[in-house]
């Protein structure tokens, strides 16, 4: 298997510490991150010999560095299928007002818990597996990288990987 695209996450968004933010949440971040990262993203292509091209979620916190990179030249386009999972009743909201037995209801259905309206992690992993790329730079959130780099059977609480850190990147393997 060759890489086909790398994926970096968002630079760290406003208003996201202590929250459980998913793809409903829409927040910020502030625009010298954003450039910084569209920077590094911009050495890696030109480094690299790749197209002036990138993807991105059209959540504002991924959206911002393609904004940079269109600025420069790219062709930027955005993906809905890049967004962050769907946390539900869940999302936006202080992960010190889920109450625990909401957490328990979550680990026992791991992949099959919709957050009260949201989307499970299991449709989220068939979302991320199903993304082709449409070309070899991407702008995307933790959860989904997550889910699009995960190999292995059925995830548990104990299998699931850290998120991947602000502004990090990864190969996608096709």
């Amino acid at each position: 298997m060759s890489a086909a695209c790398t994926v970096w996450r968002h630079p760290r968004p406003r208003g996201a510490q202590g929250r459980c933010i998913g793809g409903r949440t829409d927040l910020p971040v502030d625009p010298r991150k954003a450039k910084r990262l569209a920077h590094r993203i911009r050495a890696h292509a030109r480094r690299h010999g790749l197209p002036r091209e990138v993807v991105t979620s059209p959540l504002a916190r991924a959206a911002a560095v393609g904004r940079w990179l269109a600025r420069w030249g790219f062709r930027w386009r955005t993906d809905a299928a890049l967004k962050e999972m769907d946390f539900g009743a869940w999302d936006g909201r202080a992960w010190a007002d889920i109450p625990p037995a909401e957490f328990d209801r979550w680990m026992a259905d791991f992949t099959g818990f919709g957050f009260d309206g949201g989307e499970t992690l299991g449709q989220l992993l068939a979302r991320a597996a199903a993304w082709e790329p449409p070309c070899a730079l991407a702008v995307g959130h933790a959860g989904w990288i997550s889910a699009r780099c995960w190999r292995g059977g059925p995830p548990t609480p104990g299998t699931w990987p850290p998120p991947l850190g602000y502004a990090a990147s990864c190969p996608l393997e096709r």
